[in-house]
């Protein structure tokens, strides 16, 4: 068996249970799947209990100031507080210092969901791409403008730096960080364990289109968004909607983008995307069968709206995607 590889992560009060708990399963799991293994240990203020957002006890292995040596993975966790604007991340003096510290013998840095704004305040963000949960991805973005932040993908990397969306995509972030050690079989086998039916690559987006609108004032317009979902291998150009709507052309795109802060032709195209994805990822459909059932008409309109959303063609997005299944 190659080398343990030590991972510390940070714990405190309030720290959100499933960003400490997920991925120390996943690693955990790793090194039963053989090809390597991990030490997981917990640092806090103090030894002993850390009562975590959830009210579970954690019990910290380490006292920050007992943490010596090389770390392999540092991994920061997040934790939110409720505030007048409502939740807003928590950011610690003492947990920044530390991580400051520690980052700089560590082969690599991890946050997972508001943990980005600990590793932001630490200054270790700088200059670089991150995400972190979409709730909190304003504020990041608010609070540190030197940071690029984007908020749709469920991780990102950025040299050795990962910055996570949290919750359960903790997981897949811990996946990805066990594939580049030890290979995608240990990584898909340690899915398998965990019951994950898919490794989401970090391109994945954290909301799905009908999600990442309110609902809407306007009586119609939710009808409608449920329409263009169960109808997109039909007619859905702005006319045929403005008519759905019984409504003009010019008045119809008004109140749609008044009402979801997109046009209905960017809509529509999001929405034929993300079917196109979850085709790509679950069936052996071909590229000409994915584009006519998703209304993209051709497989060059597809490799076009696919690499303008997500960044890769169809057949690289099918590799990365199905090679967890």
């Amino acid at each position: 068996m190659s080398s343990i590889r030590r991972v510390v992560i940070a714990v405190f009060p309030g720290v959100d249970l499933l960003d400490v708990t997920g991925p120390a399963e996943v690693f955990a799991l790793a090194g039963r799947e053989g090809g390597g293994g991990y030490r997981v240990e917990l640092a806090g203020r103090a030894r002993g209990e850390v009562v975590t957002a959830a009210g579970v006890r954690l019990v910290a292995d380490l006292a920050f100031d007992e943490v010596g040596g090389a770390v392999d993975t540092l991994l920061v966790p997040g934790a939110v507080v409720a505030g007048p604007g409502g939740e807003a991340a928590r950011v610690d003096g003492d947990v920044v210092a530390w991580v400051a510290a520690v980052a700089a013998r560590a082969r690599r840095v991890v946050a997972v969901c508001a943990g980005a704004h600990l590793l932001a305040a630490a200054g270790l963000l700088d200059g670089r791409t991150a995400t972190t949960h979409w709730s909190a991805a304003a504020g990041l973005a608010a609070g540190h403008p030197e940071v690029t932040v984007d908020p749709d993908p469920i991780f990102v990397r950025c040299g050795d730096v990962w910055t996570g969306a949290g919750i359960s995509s903790g997981i897949d972030l811990a996946l990805a960080l066990v594939a580049e050690d030890l290979g995608d079989r240990v990584a898909q086998a340690v899915a398998r364990q965990l019951v994950v039916y898919l490794r989401r690559p970090s391109g994945q987006s954290q909301v799905s289109v009908p999600l990442s609108h309110p609902p809407a004032a306007r009586q119609g317009v939710d009808e409608l968004r449920v329409f263009i979902v169960d109808h997109l291998d039909g007619d859905l150009s702005t006319p045929a909607l403005a008519a759905r709507m019984c409504l003009s052309e010019r008045h119809f795109a008004r109140v749609f983008r008044q009402e979801t802060g997109t046009t209905p032709g960017a809509y529509v195209e999001a929405a034929r995307v993300e079917a196109a994805r979850r085709l790509l990822e679950s069936t052996d459909r071909s590229l000409e069968q994915v584009a006519a059932d998703c209304g993209l008409g051709s497989v060059e309109t597809l490799h076009r709206a696919l690499r303008k959303r997500a960044g890769t063609t169809p057949a690289a997005y099918r590799r990365r995607f199905r090679a967890g299944a």
